[in-house]
């Protein structure tokens, strides 16, 4: 009976070797990009010029910084598999826009800074898989407006920063959801008093002042008169929302035909190309520790795996003979 007990005994320590290595390659000592405590299965990658997130982070992860680099796009799948985060910071990047459903599989996830940026919108639904979340911060961007129903799902939401935006509205109904608010920073944003539907905010603010904290900082980009305090006659004229979308008339569209015919004048710069094709400028390419680290991992998943299909060959050949 022992052949078969140390055969499934090999293959358990062999796996658990498989998935170490596979840590290793994101968390080595020498030439590793990021380091990690695997006590409290936490990775930091904070400052490390990164212009792209590294592909293998542990799939325990529960706090992933991300802080302080060189991210100026995220790919829809970043953060795909890594369901144990709570705490993700992506501050300090060069960050122009989000994906759509780039932060759905992060369900468990409490804490998310993506403050001091350069984001100018947000896609609708964002955030909607995040109901956990408590803390968002969104401060320092260049947000000039908001989606409707943006923060509708974050029932759980506690602290929320828009602070230096550039924001002229919010949509009507924007907070309505967030019960549990303690604290919003809603100031140094060029807050557009002479518009009507700026007074979804002011009575929202006044509904709840003295319960959240900071909203009365708010105030108009004209007369730096706060938000709170501005009245119907301030706020007379009906403004055109930049959410607001008008359909294109049909006679204004141009044919399929003429577009067919046009493509083939069409210029496209060379860097495209090699963007579309995935080139790299040469100061992004793998160092040679890195390289070599790579290749170490590669090797030594490659003898995982052969020991491991012995391993599984030596339980079927012994129950065989058995």
């Amino acid at each position: 009976m022992m052949g078969p007990v140390l055969a499934a005994c090999l293959l358990i320590i062999l796996s658990t070797a498989w998935i170490s290595q596979a840590n290793e390659a994101l968390c080595k000592k020498d030439g590793g990009v990021c380091s990690c405590n695997n006590n409290k299965n936490s990775v930091d990658c904070s400052s490390k010029r990164l212009t792209a997130i590294p592909s293998n982070i542990p799939v325990d992860t529960d706090r992933l910084e991300l802080h302080m680099n060189k991210l100026s796009s995220l790919p829809r799948m970043a953060f795909h598999g890594l369901q144990s985060l709570t705490y993700l910071s992506l501050s300090y990047n060069d960050l122009k826009t989000l994906p759509a459903g780039v932060f759905d599989e992060l369900k468990n996830l409490e804490t998310l800074w993506i403050q001091q940026n350069q984001l100018e919108s947000l896609p609708p639904g964002i955030f909607d898989k995040l109901t956990k979340l408590t803390d968002l911060q969104l401060y320092e961007n260049k947000l000039q407006s908001l989606p409707h129903g943006v923060f509708d799902k974050l029932t759980e939401l506690k602290t929320l920063k828009l602070d230096s935006n550039q924001l002229k509205r919010v949509p009507e109904g924007a907070f309505n959801s967030l019960e549990k608010l303690t604290r919003l920073q809603l100031e140094e944003n060029p807050w557009d008093c002479s518009c009507r539907d700026i007074l979804y905010l002011r009575n929202w603010i006044r509904e709840k002042q003295g319960n959240v904290s900071n909203i009365e900082a708010a105030e108009c980009a004209v007369g730096n008169k706060a938000v709170l305090e501005i009245t119907e006659k301030d706020a007379a004229s009906d403004c055109v929302s930049p959410n607001t979308t008008t359909a294109i008339p049909i006679g204004t569209m141009t044919p399929a035909s003429v577009i067919y015919d046009d493509i083939h004048e069409i210029k496209v710069p060379q860097e495209n190309f090699q963007k579309f094709l995935g080139y790299q400028e040469p100061d992004h390419l793998p160092t040679q520790p890195q390289c070599l680290m790579s290749i170490s991992g590669y090797l030594g998943l490659m003898m995982s795996l052969m020991l491991t299909s012995a391993a599984i060959l030596y339980v079927f050949h012994f129950l065989k003979k058995a």
